[in-house]
């Protein structure tokens, strides 16, 4: 039987529908921030203690962001929506919060869209940007205040999307203008959209389907140099900050590529299973040599399973590749502070993983008439088991004691976590 094709307005009400579930969906589950205190950890220095983003917007304000380094960065726009905040609310934290919420929400919508328009798959896209907008490894970046620079940055990225694929309908000056204009406030935000223009070009393969010629290289050639004028600047805050940890004993080329190793593993693991997640996560010396073979098999696997079938299933390569290399700048290769790993590291990686596992699993059940009736219950329990746990992972946001204690129960040998608990009992005379 033949299925009559959708009507244009049908689809648009479509996708509509989908778009306000999803940024309800978001309110809803995040409704509890608006309770919830600024935190000891990055929040004074960020907000509470930062002078020129207390002041509000004001001309000297807005000079001081694009011109100093603080807290070992250099993100203007980031700093000009706090000082917005600070103007509109004061010191309310749980408002600044639920303008997180708000953005978070509006980059779960759009990445549903440009998925959508991109492919065609409707429920596949909508299921990517459902597992991106609830899965708890999206609290760290949306609960907690100094994490603005995550859900502002990642409202560029899916802007940048759109506007490139609007570009590679018909390629002209204008619109990649508007590409370089998208992901140069992407890069004012937060430095690590570095790796977009590396995702565009994955993204000309699959699903854009361009011409492979020397011209999609050739037309990103000035996203390319603003990343290269971005990781100058990032370099030259973190140094000066002393934020980059140097080739010491201990934290040498060889325990960094572990580490990594063990962390992309570790993210992935997260992925099916996020318990335990901690504000914190401490470096172990040396990294149990069982886990980093255990981790690297896992690895290849995957690796040779995406070489092998990728050609045939162009999603594969792509949401494998914009795991690995959207995680580049933050695996700890160029360590920078004191943590192993984070779980607001995976804020914008963990879309390629979405990609594999919707598009992968609708092939697995390709033959099967009747997949409908199983995919779509196990997609909604497997959401909604998501969605409950973030719930509860919210809550240890709520301050910034009940962030350190349930840091302490979930991790070991955590120096860093002990210092911040211990501070905040002295401030509260609990001596």
């Amino acid at each position: 039987m033949r299925v009559a094709p959708m009507s244009p307005v049908a689809g648009r009400r479509r996708r509509a529908l989908v778009c306000v579930a999803l940024i309800a969906s978001i309110v809803a589950l995040y409704a509890p921030v608006r309770e919830h205190d600024f935190v000891n950890y990055d929040d004074p220095e960020y907000v509470l203690e930062n002078t020129p983003v207390r002041a509000g917007v004001t001309p000297a304000g807005i000079l001081w962001a694009f011109t100093h380094f603080h807290s070992a960065n250099w993100h203007p726009l980031t700093w000009i929506s706090h000082m917005v905040d600070c103007r509109v609310f004061g010191l309310d934290a749980g408002a600044h919060l639920m303008v997180n919420v708000a953005l978070h929400a509006l980059a779960a919508a759009l990445l549903f869209l440009f998925l959508e328009r991109a492919t065609g798959a409707f429920w596949r896209s909508a299921f990517v940007a459902a597992l991106f907008a609830v899965h708890p490894l999206r609290v760290e970046s949306v609960a907690w205040v100094s994490e603005r620079k995550d859900v502002l940055a990642a409202l560029f990225w899916m802007l940048t999307l759109h506007a490139y694929a609007w570009h590679a309908r018909a390629p002209s000056g204008r619109r990649m203008a508007l590409v370089t204009a998208a992901f140069a406030g992407g890069l004012l935000a937060k430095p690590m959209l570095v790796t977009l223009p590396f995702v565009l070009l994955l993204l000309d393969l699959w699903p854009l389907d361009r011409p492979r010629t020397r011209a999609l290289l050739l037309e990103k050639m000035p996203l390319f140099a603003l990343v290269l004028a971005s990781c100058a600047v990032t370099i030259a805050a973190q140094y000066t900050a002393g934020a980059m940890v140097a080739l010491v004993p201990g934290f040498g080329v060889s325990y960094r590529v572990q580490n990594a190793i063990v962390s992309y593993a570790t993210y992935l693991g997260q992925t099916v299973w996020p318990t335990d997640l901690a504000v914190f996560y401490p470096p172990r010396t040396p990294v149990p040599p069982a886990e980093v073979a255990l981790s690297a098999a896992v690895l290849l696997a995957i690796s040779g399973l995406v070489a092998r079938h990728g050609a045939r299933r162009p999603y594969l390569p792509l949401g494998w590749l914009w795991y690995l290399g959207v995680l580049v700048p933050v695996i700890g290769l160029v360590w920078v502070g004191e943590q192993a790993r984070a779980d607001r590291f995976t804020y914008l990686p963990q879309i390629g993983i979405g990609i594999i596992v919707a598009w992968g699993v609708n092939d697995l059940l390709a033959r099967w008439p009747r997949r409908a009736w199983v995919l779509a219950p196990a997609a909604t329990a497997l959401l909604l088991a998501w969605a409950a746990a973030t719930r509860v992972q919210i809550g240890y946001w709520r301050n910034t004691q009940t962030l350190f204690e349930h840091a302490l129960a979930v991790t070991r040998d955590n120096h860093v976590v002990h210092a911040n608990l211990g501070a905040e009992l002295a401030r509260l005379g609990r001596t």
